[in-house]
């Protein structure tokens, strides 16, 4: 399938790692101009130079998104690339723990780092996009905003209350040509999941390794995902071919989520 988005213009944050940097990837095989933004400089540079090695066009710029002005100085770095047609909105997951035990700091922080700066991007994207009359607005989130995930209560309150945000903007966007959505995943082979199977593990008293089998054993494809799978979820969103899909959330979970289609 053609996507219709060569030569697009593409904001691709958390784009060091994991999801994010399978999305940027995936976008660049598509032709689009990725712009990646995360914490690691090393990291960047080394994903811009295999983009650019597929023939695509990237730059970068290492910031971290909790901090206040980071969409500001993002915004302001992107116009010497292009206007953003595309944008992956990916944060890095916050801390386990319990909804109880957690701090309201604790809140306070997973909020500043995972939903304000969407929000503040957002605002800075838009505008170019009505005035186009084009626009591509694509979050990760996480199963958690269908089913709750045991002790990631942050990510369960944080990240359903970003859905909740992107599903009223859908609606206050589609007249405008501009689709928002987002992509859910499950347990997929990442970094951050391997953080979270190594506190499981330590909790547990068990190994990491056996963490992962027990994980697994509860997935009914019985395997983690790979990265490369829910980027193809998101980057397909983000195609001409998806312009009649807004306001959605699409879980790829190999299964895991027991609640209705």
């Amino acid at each position: 399938m053609e996507l219709g988005i060569r030569g697009k213009t593409a904001l691709v944050t958390g784009a060091s790692k994991g999801i994010g940097r399978a999305v940027a990837l995936a976008l660049a095989e598509e032709g689009a101009r990725v712009f990646l933004v995360a914490r690691s400089r090393e990291r960047l540079a080394e994903l811009a130079e295999a983009i650019r090695e597929k023939g695509a066009e990237a730059d970068y710029l290492a910031t971290d998104l909790a901090h206040e002005d980071a969409a500001e100085k993002i915004l302001e770095r992107l116009k010497g690339f292009g206007e953003a047609e595309l944008f992956l909105g990916n944060t890095g997951g916050p801390p386990p723990g319990s909804a109880f035990e957690l701090s309201p700091e604790a809140w306070s922080r997973a909020f500043e780092a995972l939903f304000l700066p969407m929000v503040r991007l957002v605002r800075g994207l838009v505008p170019g996009m009505q005035a186009r009359g084009f626009g591509r607005l694509v979050f990760i989130t996480s199963i958690s905003v269908k089913e709750p995930v045991e002790n990631l209560a942050l990510s369960n309150g944080i990240r359903a209350g970003l859905t909740g945000y992107l599903k009223t903007l859908s609606r206050e966007l589609a007249p405008h040509g501009i689709t928002v959505n987002a992509v859910g995943p499950g347990y997929t082979k990442t970094e951050r999941v391997e953080a979270l199977l190594a506190h499981q593990a330590e909790r547990e008293g068990i190994s990491p390794e056996e963490a992962e089998r027990r994980l697994e054993a509860t997935i009914p494809m019985r395997r983690l995902g790979r990265p490369e799978e829910i980027a193809a979820a998101a980057v397909f969103l983000m195609g001409v071919p998806a312009g009649y899909i807004t306001g959605q959330t699409l879980i790829v979970d190999g299964g895991y989520v027991r609640g209705l289609l």
